[in-house]
């Protein structure tokens, strides 16, 4: 118990820095070596008040910050067409756009109001996707998210992540030496940050649901860490384990009726699995290492776990039916946080290689290839995208915790540095659509 005393209270320590209160913006360092340029003309829109979204505005900024196009800016635009009938695909093959995105916006009744876009191939003068979208004035940034997950599925294949959301947490350092903890919530990009939970106590390891309404978390606000699990529409919460010593690192089964966490009630950490209906609690491990960051696979069927049990922090899997245990990660003396894509095949973790620092990697389990990531050398916390596409991590950047990115094939990065303050523990949502 002293050991996991120290590990607590190392993890407590690497919170409590500076101001906090901060958004987070995306920042592109680097993205693909040939981006698609697209051209994302400003929306038209028949109504008296002025609308509080420039919904053209967050889908180029979305695209953009993917890394995977670049946009023409608006000042290098011939025309701002938002119809069909107004596109003169030689303009924009002027212009160097591959593809355009126009639309309108019309009021209807009850104070809503519909979303037109289109979207074009600029060298094949076709039309590729056109749909309508009913939005509020209060929901246009869904709406503007939505499109971008659209257009990026057009014309990538892949699933759009846009409309997803991410949650943090923060740490601020009071004048009078005492601290204060935010459990934070924001659209994928950082905006419309809001706050889930505030304590003075430290606040760890936010999972969640596969449904995307509920959050497990750990909070020390009693003085000792405890298992919640919060209803994001209502704020509704729920202690859900609180035995004496270690109780962390909760985690979803994909069918949201079980928890995997992490106690030492019996002595030891270990693994457990909690019925949330029953509330039947069933250990897991059975081991004299410490046993720990439980993540389910995509069919429930079975755990990963980092355990120290081979003398090093490494990656173990443990089918739940038969108990066989395989060992996963081989390279570099420390493999820990692993976290699934959603097709299973892709292990994204926090690695330190032979004589180096902290990394983030992401091992093929189909190949067993392992490609290391990032190279900064203090990167903890992984979490994937539900797409699969992004891993979003916690680093230090000029003293103070900030999240970054990068793809899985290590071509594009970025950074969501918050204006002041610390950021870490970042976990990124289903699909939520």
């Amino acid at each position: 118990m002293v050991i996991m005393k120290r590990i607590w209270l190392a993890c407590c320590l690497l919170l409590v820095t500076l101001n906090a209160r901060a958004d987070l913006v995306v920042e592109v360092t680097q993205g693909v070596s040939e981006p698609t340029p697209v051209a994302v003309v400003p929306f038209g829109w028949s109504g008296a008040a002025a609308l509080p979204d420039d919904v053209a505005r967050i889908v180029e900024q979305d695209l953009g910050r993917s890394g995977f196009f670049t946009a023409l800016p608006r000042t290098g635009m011939l025309g701002f067409p938002t119809r069909q009938q107004d596109v003169y695909f030689r303009d924009w093959r002027v212009t160097g756009a591959d593809y355009l995105v126009i639309g309108r916006i019309e009021p209807i009744d009850g104070g809503r109001m519909a979303v037109h876009f289109e979207l074009y191939d600029v060298l094949k003068e076709q039309r590729v996707l056109a749909q309508r979208v009913e939005s509020t004035p209060r929901q246009l940034r869904d709406a503007a998210h939505y499109i971008s997950d659209q257009v990026f599925e057009a014309l990538t294949g892949l699933k759009g992540a846009f409309s997803t959301r991410i949650v943090y947490v923060t740490a601020e350092r009071l004048r009078n030496q005492q601290a204060r903890y935010r459990l934070m919530l924001s659209d994928w990009d950082g905006a419309r940050a809001r706050t889930i939970l505030e304590s003075k106590e430290p606040i760890m390891s936010p999972s969640w649901s596969q449904d995307g309404r509920k959050l497990a978390y750990v909070s020390f606000e009693t003085g000792r860490p405890a298992i919640y699990v919060q209803y994001l529409a209502t704020g509704k919460r729920e202690r859900i384990q609180s035995f004496p010593g270690l109780n962390g690192a909760p985690a979803w089964s994909p069918d949201g009726n079980r928890l995997a966490l992490v106690l030492s009630k019996d002595g030891n950490p270990e693994v457990y699995v909690l019925d949330l209906n029953s509330r039947q609690l069933q250990r897991i491990t059975h081991h004299y290492g410490i046993d720990t960051e439980p993540t389910w696979t995509p069919d429930g069927k079975a755990l990963l776990f980092t355990s120290d049990r081979g003398g090093q922090p490494q990656i173990y899997r443990l089918d739940l039916a038969t108990r066989d245990l395989e060992r996963l990660t081989w390279e570099g003396n420390y493999n820990a946080r692993g976290r699934l894509t959603q097709d299973g095949r892709f292990l994204a973790m926090v690695h330190r290689p032979q004589g180096s620092d902290f990394t983030i990697a992401v091992q093929d389990l189909k190949t067993g290839r392992l490609d290391i990531l990032t190279r900064a050398g203090l990167e903890e916390s992984p979490s994937i995208a539900p797409n699969g596409s992004i891993i979003i991590y916690a680093t230090q950047e000029n003293g103070r915790g900030v999240l970054s990115a990068v793809s899985l094939d290590g071509q594009v990065r970025f950074r969501m540095p918050s204006q002041q303050g610390d950021v870490r523990e970042p976990a990124w949502s289903p699909f939520l659509q």
